[in-house]
């Protein structure tokens, strides 16, 4: 009795001494040996100690990987064009062929696989089953993120979305400690029995996944109904209060090496000796204005930079995001088309934000005779990507504020836009 006790005491400290792990993960943003150390042993004693988890146990663990792999899956399949986007940095990392076809088909596979496997694991459906599955998959997850954690090919893997940023040693540690829990999954499948008969297993297993298809196609066609990025509707995109810039220099002195940081032009400039002594090195720039995680750069056609000058303006305007105009829904453009005259003659600008060469865009307005009303720049592919999951995508902004935002296949009329917005204007 007094053996046993001990067993399930030992069992239920492996436990938690893995979820403590996981929540110092937080604190270990890079590598740290002691820590992985530590993730390393957990595992060990796992497949030391396997036979003393109790059946409740292995139930806690099956709870606890099936809700994080639906948060997971959920965070990712909320957004599967952005789940899309990380797969084909993947691919351009590993030198594989990066063809959106291919990365928007796995993302739709990997995001409905992790949450059908969840589902699974929170219902005990196929226990003896599952478990090899989520071993699987667990074990490319692990392999990669460990190359990751090495090599950097990419900043993010994005394990959890745009939900939660982590670093590429955070997602290594974080399948570390799942494959605590999957390890007692394994070693105790034969103990935990099956709540439901074979038949109705199969049913609920293939209603999950046409659900989780489902819910993912919805966010597809339209925008996300979760945006966990920077650009979401409420957010701006420059504070409402502009604090001043602020310029540090360092200089050097010739002489003893020393070298001081001066808030410019707090600095003796004007002091000959001061000048023939010291020399400068370095300067940084503080900019209490930037926005976290935007780093939108609106450069005209002749390649100055005029982003100030856009983000600030006071007035309603549009933001047509088209991060590719060759693969851009051409259709959208039509639509805003029939009411860019009405809109330029109350004062709202069109701009159109793309990564595309000047030919496509002449081209684009040649094709579809579009009016003097779009104003067309170049931006940088990956933060319009970020900006709006849509190709193109249409956002009202205002005094910097993001008002509202549209999918292509949501593109508004004339009339919703002025008795929503634009009446008092």
């Amino acid at each position: 009795m007094k053996l046993k006790t001990m067993k399930s005491i030992m069992g239920w400290v492996i436990i938690l001494l893995t979820i403590f792990s996981a929540v110092l993960i937080y604190f270990f943003q890079q590598f740290n040996i002691l820590f992985l150390a530590l993730l390393l042993f957990e595992i060990i004693l796992v497949i030391r100690y396997r036979k003393i988890f109790s059946p409740l146990m292995i139930r806690v663990s099956q709870i606890l990987i099936g809700l994080l792999f639906l948060f997971s899956g959920f965070s990712k399949a909320v957004d599967p064009l952005g789940t899309a986007y990380r797969i084909g940095d993947y691919l351009t990392a590993y030198h594989m062929k990066n063809d959106f076809g291919i990365t928007i088909f796995l993302s739709f596979v990997l995001n409905t696989a992790e949450l059908l496997l969840g589902g699974l694991l929170l219902l005990n459906i196929k226990p003896k089953i599952t478990p090899w599955l989520v071993a699987l998959m667990m074990g490319i997850f692990t392999l990669t993120t460990w190359y990751d954690a090495i090599y950097s090919p990419v900043p993010d893997c994005g394990c959890f979305g745009d939900a939660v940023i982590m670093t590429n040693w955070q997602t290594y540690y974080k399948n570390l400690a799942i494959n605590v829990f999957v390890l007692i999954v394994i070693f105790g499948r034969l103990k935990i029995k099956s709540f439901f008969g074979n038949i109705i297993e199969w049913g609920i297993a293939l209603l999950l996944a046409v659900i989780f298809v489902g819910f993912q196609y919805s966010n597809y066609i339209d925008l996300p109904m979760l945006d966990f990025r920077p650009y979401k509707i409420g957010n701006r995109i420059y504070p409402e209060y502009l604090m001043p810039v602020k310029t540090y220099l360092t200089y050097r002195n010739k002489n003893t090496g020393e070298t001081k940081e001066y808030l410019s032009p707090n600095y003796p400039f004007d002091d000959q000796e001061w000048i023939d002594t010291w020399e400068f090195v370095d300067m940084r720039v503080e900019d209490p204005n930037k926005m976290d995680g935007i780093n939108l750069a609106i450069i005209d056609l002749d390649g100055e930079d005029i982003t100030q000058t856009i983000v600030q303006n006071p007035d309603y305007q549009f933001f047509i995001v088209a991060w590719d105009i060759e693969s851009a829904d051409l259709g959208a453009f039509d639509k805003i088309n029939q009411w860019s005259v009405a809109a330029e003659e109350i004062g709202i600008r069109l701009i159109v934000l793309t990564s595309s060469e000047e030919k496509l865009i002449n081209d684009l307005i040649d094709e579809r005779n579009l009016t003097d009303a779009f104003e067309f720049y170049n931006s940088d592919d990956i933060e319009l990507k970020t900006m709006i999951r849509a190709n193109p995508g249409l956002m009202l902004i205002k005094n910097g504020l993001i008002i509202n935002k549209w999918h292509n296949n949501k593109i508004p009329d004339w009339k919703t836009l002025s008795r929503d917005y634009f009446l008092n204007h």
